[in-house]
């Protein structure tokens, strides 16, 4: 059941999955007890002999995975990203990411938006920054149902291990599902002028979108770049967003330490060291549960914090711009 202006990225997941088992008889799906949470119903029903249900063992689940891919299999695990990428990290690590094997991961209950009643033991805020710490892991973070279910295609497509960001079945509906999907690739969503980039990604691409059109209308114009593939990163592509706008705001469900706002400083820091950035995020704490709407504003992730936010980066930029230029009369 969803709610309006809701789509289930869970079942984006699942859905994903029986299009690409469609195609693909290596196509299996291994549960580590989540086989309700994940909506998997309907491939357990289609697939019945695809299935593997390990009980809550996600070390055990990510080994068998393993074994699965060495042996000719295309596996797909879903379980609880805070589970997947901590309690497990070291499987993910050593014996998929290690050998590069063809194991897919779908991490449940991602950020903020990935649930209203567990907490943070079950919530995950650090998967991204955790994760992407692994050599040679795609990470996949998509922005709502239609563009899960694209992605989930397009990792199946391509060699190596995967993991995709998913949430709690409430997600807010974005774009059209015409929409396609490019993995590897930011992508431009709105253009207003250049006085900074808003980079973002999953859900709360909604609100970056909701905040560009407020400053826009303040007389401040800005690119809204979705960065759904977090590595590998398209660092070309996004330097030359960085020395065209000469300023970046980050917007993440996730912590501001190691996601999306780690990755772009890190361009900035050896790339364009002249851009200035203002991440938004969760602040180095661990947050409660409740409505994911409400705590996104209590944790300052709000509309009106990104615009806050964009505000602050123009103020930064122009006191360097201004600073650089007084360096320069002075010599």
């Amino acid at each position: 059941m969803t709610r309006p202006g809701t789509a289930s990225t869970r079942e984006a997941f699942i859905s994903g999955l029986m299009e690409v088992a469609a195609d693909d008889p290596r196509a299996v799906l291994i549960s580590v007890d989540s086989l309700k949470s994940l909506r998997a119903t309907p491939f357990a029903e289609k697939y019945p002999d695809r299935l593997f249900d390990l009980g809550i063992a996600e070390q055990n689940a990510v080994a068998f995975a393993a074994g699965l891919a060495a042996s000719g299999l295309h596996p797909f695990i879903g379980g609880y990203a805070g589970f997947i990428s901590m309690r497990a990290f070291e499987q993910v690590r050593t014996f998929v990411a290690y050998p590069g094997l063809n194991v897919k991961f779908a991490g449940m209950n991602g950020g903020i938006y990935g649930g209203e009643r567990e907490g943070a033991t079950h919530q995950s805020f650090e998967d991204l920054a955790v994760l992407r710490s692994i050599p040679g892991l795609t990470i996949v973070v998509p922005a709502d149902a239609g563009q899960v279910r694209k992605a989930v295609r397009a990792i199946a497509a391509r060699e190596g291990p995967a993991y995709i960001r998913i949430g709690s079945g409430f997600e807010p509906v974005i774009f059209e599902d015409s929409r396609g999907f490019e993995l590897g690739r930011p992508r431009i969503l709105e253009e207003y002028g250049n006085d900074a980039a808003l980079f973002c990604c999953g859900p709360i691409v909604k609100r970056v979108l909701e905040a560009a059109k407020i400053l826009v209308a303040d007389g401040l114009g800005t690119l809204v770049v979705e960065v759904h593939t977090l590595k590998p990163l398209d660092v070309d592509g996004v330097a030359a967003i960085l020395e065209h706008t000469g300023a970046a705001v980050t917007v993440e469900d996730h912590s501001i330490i190691g996601g999306l706002g780690s990755a772009i400083a890190e361009i900035i820091a050896e790339d364009v060291p002249a851009a200035a950035l203002v991440r938004v995020g969760l602040r180095d704490i661990f947050p409660s549960s409740g409505e994911a709407e409400s705590l996104l504003d209590h944790y300052g992730m709000s509309i009106s914090d990104i615009v806050a936010a964009a505000g602050r980066v123009v103020r930064k930029k122009a006191s360097r711009l201004a600073h650089s230029y007084r360096g320069r009369r002075a010599t």
